[in-house]
């Protein structure tokens, strides 16, 4: 009876870790019981800890967004495209986010750079870092629409705030010029705050001619540039050489 009430006291409390774990304690006494009173209680919290961490990172990937559910440990390293696994296993450390520095993946489309921002992404939710993926040209057109409803500087805001903003599909599509002053307007408030995680099709020389303008170009590009982590990859697209393997496999 006691129990029961202590398991329902630490619920009300939202302490349902320690709930789970005293529920273990007592469906196993003969593990637990040798154990002295702080060795049990330590368990408890430890057990608190870990449903508190783990509700965060599931938290934290579920408001990125993400398109695509991408583990850092599937990430291949054999695809010749130019990855190099020590380069990549600095990026997981996410040292970069910690000191607001950017990140730039360029190379053809295929070789995987959605699935490699993606991974970094969920690394950073891992650590306890906010996200928000969007695809480049569909945050401009949600940017665009917030000017008419009244919504975009609670948006900007919030876009402000995030730790790493992932802009997918970089440079894709020709830009207007509200469009090229609402990116200026994110990466002045990100710059040296936060950071930006993008991809491109585009090799990063192109990008100034991509925007168009020349001076919200040099504008947006020394924000976005200065002290930003280069990661080109190359070679041929991943999903034509898987599909070509499925056809060897289909016919031997």
């Amino acid at each position: 009876m006691q129990n029961q009430q202590t398991l329902q006291q630490l619920r009300t409390l939202k302490l349902t870790g320690m709930a789970h774990a005293l529920e273990q304690q007592q469906a196993q006494p003969a593990t637990h019981e040798e154990l002295s009173f702080e060795e049990r209680l330590g368990l408890l919290v430890q057990r608190e800890i870990t449903h508190r961490s783990n509700n965060k990172v599931s938290r934290l990937l579920k408001a990125a967004k993400l398109k695509l559910q991408a583990n850092p440990e599937d990430i291949d390293y054999t695809h010749p495209r130019g990855l190099m696994k020590n380069q990549f296993a600095d990026l997981l450390s996410s040292q970069w986010i910690q000191q607001h520095h950017n990140l730039l993946i360029t190379g053809p489309t295929g070789c995987g750079k959605t699935y490699l921002a993606c991974g970094l992404a969920t690394q950073a939710c891992r650590l306890g870092y906010s996200v928000r993926y969007f695809r480049t040209s569909r945050l401009l057109e949600s940017l665009s629409i917030a000017h008419g409803d009244g919504r975009f500087t609670k948006l900007i805001n919030q876009l402000a705030k995030t730790d790493v903003l992932l802009l997918d599909d970089w440079g894709l599509e020709k830009l207007t010029l509200g469009q090229r002053n609402d990116l200026l307007e994110i990466m002045e408030d990100r710059h040296g705050h936060k950071s930006t995680l993008i991809t491109s099709q585009l090799p990063v020389t192109q990008w100034h001619k991509a925007i168009g303008d020349p001076t919200l170009a040099d504008a947006i590009l020394d924000r976005l540039l200065h002290k930003a982590h280069k990661l080109k990859l190359n070679g041929e697209s991943m999903r034509k050489t898987m599909s070509d393997l499925q056809r060897e496999s289909d016919h031997s």
